[in-house]
């Protein structure tokens, strides 16, 4: 038994091992003209693998122009994390929609990955014939005002260059600019002549209407001779060159007239609108903290350029907002910006709540027309909370409206309390001349301890606690926290204060003495009295 649990263990293993073992596969990117290589990433963690991955399937559709591997060794909170990746750079050989199959490594097996290639003529000018020459385009020739237009640099040099190259810097008046992405490299064949492609592209939003036009860009490096040098220690042989871009016009489009001029502009590609919550309010009590999440995620325009979503003003429930999350992500087809905006709703009191309905209005340029995207109205069931009311004696009768039929146990019912009313006054001012006698022990905390246990929370600024002290003490009052707090205004600004510091992070900011003062200050009438006094003792003399 022992011999064949040894065996079989390195076989678990292994089988594991091989389970885990995954083969990702991605593109620098997924758009390219006809003539330009792609860049073709393969990566997995298992160690166990020392071979190559197939490349035999690339051929039908590919040329491979060249594979390097690379190995990284990750450590992250001390565990160790091996990967190893293999770049190859592919030229289509076929336009249109091609598929970069299946590759295999091991038992490990790739994704297939889609790439549109777009045909395109090849140079035909002058330029075609220089070793280094640039090229600038837009994607399109007009765009409305504050919306997006990408523009695309491209450098080509058919010979070597050295790492001294620059780009002069792009600035244009009364625009705002954002590079997308990082540099790309790549290569194309122009005319059966390889070159090597530096691409930039950069996303621009013209804030005025008219006319605008980009100036050329101008791109500087040296080429490396491949004469050979006489002097070995002498300065590197080369020639300095220096291309220049033409200038593009671009036109500026206003914003139309049909668009509402009460509503901020936005102008976009695509634009979604999505809500959350956390938790989902199907199950809510008065008193519980609800988080709505509104996401505002749009194509072709930057976060900075989104606004504010309405905020959820709403009688009957709080509202704690929080700071909105920002965040951009560049695609092919320009920035994708995001806006999300977080606010803690609790509700102040029980039924049935309404939130209306959330409206965005936007200028679809695609399609160029006005569009609207909306979350519909709901409607939130809120409970009443037991913790935080008092209790119904059992056998209350709910009031109602008595009928004929019944009349005759009202009169009865009110002949009984009429003599159990002289009865009671009877006994009471036969009591008056009775000698005082120690009250029996109360089986409760008394009102008075309640208040001491709300001072001390309150003066120690624990809101947890003080709400804890709160609750117990409102559960010996004739009225609610609510009734009092709708009586009383300092006792509801202080209460305010104290849900805020409970459902925000600013709970370890809070002060308590104010809600201690709204305490110790609400009218005799309208809380329960201490029956004991300062020394602990009934009154001597009862009245």
């Amino acid at each position: 038994m022992t011999r064949f649990t040894a065996l079989l263990l390195p076989l678990l293993i292994c089988t594991a091992t091989a389970q885990a073992a995954e083969l990702t596969a991605s593109v620098d990117r997924s758009r390219l003209n006809s003539g330009e290589t792609v860049e073709l990433t393969l990566e997995t963690d298992d160690v166990t693998q020392f071979g190559k991955p197939d490349l035999s399937a690339l051929e039908a559709l590919f040329e491979v122009r060249g594979t390097r591997q690379v190995n990284q060794l990750n450590t992250l909170n001390g565990d160790n994390r091996a990967t190893t990746r293999w770049i190859i750079t592919l030229l289509p050989k076929e336009n249109g929609s091609v598929v970069i199959p299946p590759l295999q490594l091991g038992e490990a097996q790739s994704q297939p990955i889609n790439v549109q290639v777009i045909a395109s003529d090849n140079r035909e000018d002058n330029n075609s014939l220089d070793p280094v020459f640039i090229e600038a385009s837009l994607d399109q020739t007009s765009v409305y005002v504050q919306a997006q237009a990408i523009l695309t640099l491209r450098i080509y040099h058919s010979v070597s260059l050295y790492d001294d190259s620059s780009l002069s810097p792009l600035q244009i008046a009364d625009a705002r600019i954002e590079q997308l992405g990082d540099t790309r490299t790549y290569e194309k064949d122009i005319n059966g002549l390889r070159h090597g492609v530096i691409e930039m592209r950069y996303a621009i939003y013209p804030q005025h209407s008219g006319l605008l036009t980009i100036a050329p860009q101008t791109f500087s490096a040296t080429l490396v001779d491949t004469a050979p040098s006489a002097d070995a220690s002498g300065p590197k042989p080369g020639k300095l060159m220096r291309v220049s871009s033409a200038s593009i016009p671009l036109t500026v489009k206003p914003k139309p007239l049909t668009y509402p001029v009460d509503a901020p502009w936005l102008p976009a590609r695509s634009l979604n609108l999505s809500e959350s919550w956390s938790p989902e309010p199907d199950h809510t009590q008065v008193g519980d903290s609800l988080t709505r999440s509104l996401t505002l995620k749009v194509e072709g325009l930057a976060s900075s350029q989104l606004p504010a979503l309405p905020a959820t003003d709403v009688n009957g429930l709080r509202r704690y907002p929080d700071q909105p999350v920002l965040s951009n992500q560049s695609s092919d087809r320009g920035i994708i910006g995001s806006r999300e905006e977080r606010e803690a709703l609790v509700p102040s009191r029980s039924g049935a709540i309404d939130l209306p309905t959330v409206d965005v209005v936007w200028w679809n340029t695609f399609e160029d027309h006005l569009e609207h995207s909306s979350l519909p109205a709901r409607t939130l069931q809120v409970a009443n909370n037991p913790s935080l009311q008092i209790d119904t004696p059992a056998g209350t009768l709910q009031p109602s409206t008595p009928d004929n039929d019944t009349l005759w146990w009202w009169k009865l019912s009110t002949l009984i309390l009429a003599c159990t009313t002289l009865l009671g006054f009877g006994l009471w001012w036969r009591a008056r001349w009775q000698p005082a006698i120690h009250r029996a022990a109360q089986t409760g905390p008394s009102p008075r301890t309640l208040l001491d246990d709300i001072k001390r929370a309150s003066q120690a600024n624990d809101p947890h606690a003080t709400r804890q002290a709160l609750d117990a003490w409102a559960r010996q009052q004739p009225e609610t926290l609510a009734d009092m707090a709708a009586r009383f205004v300092p006792l509801s600004d202080a209460l305010d204060g104290l849900n805020g510091a409970l459902y925000s992070e600013t709970g370890q900011h809070w002060q308590g003495e104010d809600l201690w003062r709204a305490i110790r200050t609400i009218p005799a009438a309208e809380r329960v009295q201490d029956p004991v006094s300062e020394s602990g003792l009934p009154p001597l003399y009862p009245k």
